[in-house]
């Protein structure tokens, strides 16, 4: 019964966790490069350098004796965001929106002192929220400015767009909405909401949370599908060049809109989730078989992308009509 569903959801081009291990991920990202985007610092050093825009970054706490100079790299910014290195889906984060009197307050509110802060910065060296638990480093960055574009469907946190890139040529997006379940986290493991977008187009599909597709954002009842994503071209153009800049053939490219800054690369991931398919309600193995019969690997960016428009544009469209609002 289970071979023949698997045999089914194939047969509709779907993506298995294990095809896309074995047949992607193995063949087309070599072990030796992931670090480039397994530590989030080498990243966007590596980004910096090809001229890709990312968070501005305001420090880095290496040791723990480096705690004590928070303060010293904070005391121009009042909002800010600490960040793992090596951190995974979203685990570790501490994002202060502002600050009141001797503490500081989280987008969702929450007051925190110095000393819970200190605790956190010497457990997230330590390891407590790094892939395998090993010693880490944390980021102080900027925080994203929140895009009145996705005001209406998205709960406190800043939504990002992921991008899945294969050999250069993006396949398949979709945008990540924070909902009240997922702590305003842009995590759909933790109960944010998908949705799909045309890749022809930049135009956001229905949502999905879970397995359940969804028209109405759960917390804002606004609807999600049919948002014009402003800076498309460049989005995708900015996604394609992650293929150059990391050597990595299979990965997911996730990218912010801050309201005056635009696309900023938020990271990069050598081992994208597969829920985006469900986002999307189409399967990425077809997407990534007709790259393989038919894509030129030595196209330039702009080729790769007039290729994936033409190939990729999704057959049935937004449930609604189009909703162009401008960011911002």
């Amino acid at each position: 019964m289970l071979f023949r569903r698997y045999r089914e959801l194939a047969a509709e081009g779907v993506l298995g966790l294990n095809k896309r291990n074995g047949d992607y991920i193995l063949r087309f990202n070599p072990r030796p490069l992931y670090p480039l985007v397994d530590d989030k610092l080498k990243t966007k050093r590596l980004a910096l350098q090809a001229g890709i825009a990312v968070p501005a970054m305001y420090g880095v706490i290496e040791t723990q004796r480096d705690i004590r100079r928070l303060p010293q790299i904070v005391a121009d910014h009042k909002e800010f965001v600490l960040k793992p290195a090596h951190g995974s889906s979203g685990d570790g984060i501490i994002v202060v929106a502002g600050r009141s009197a001797a503490r500081f307050r989280t987008i969702s509110g929450e007051l925190l002192d110095d000393d819970f802060l200190s605790h956190h910065l010497s457990n997230t060296i330590n390891g407590q929220f790094s892939l395998g638990g090993v010693p880490d480093v944390v980021i102080v960055e900027y925080m994203v400015q929140f895009s009145s574009l996705f005001e209406r469907i998205s709960f406190q946190g800043v939504p990002d767009i992921r991008v899945i890139v294969f050999r250069g040529y993006p396949v398949m997006a979709m945008v990540r909405l924070p909902t009240r379940a997922s702590h305003g986290k842009a995590n759909l493991h933790q109960g944010a909401a998908g949705s799909g977008i045309d890749i022809a187009t930049g135009v956001t599909l229905n949502g999905v949370i879970g397995n359940e597709v969804i028209a109405y954002h759960p917390d804002t009842s606004q609807p999600i599908a049919g948002l014009q994503i402003p800076d498309w071209d460049t989005i995708l153009d900015i996604s394609s060049r992650c293929y150059e800049l990391t050597g990595l053939g299979y990965i997911g490219v996730d990218i912010v809109l801050d309201r005056d800054l635009g696309p900023l690369v938020l990271e990069l991931n050598a081992r994208p989730g597969l829920a985006i398919q469900i986002a999307n309600r189409q399967g990425l193995l077809r997407r990534l078989q007709l790259c393989e019969q038919r894509a030129d690997f030595a196209a330039p960016v702009p080729q790769r992308i007039e290729f994936a428009k033409h190939e990729f544009r999704h057959p049935v469209g937004p449930i609604i009509e189009p909703r162009i609002i401008a960011a911002a």
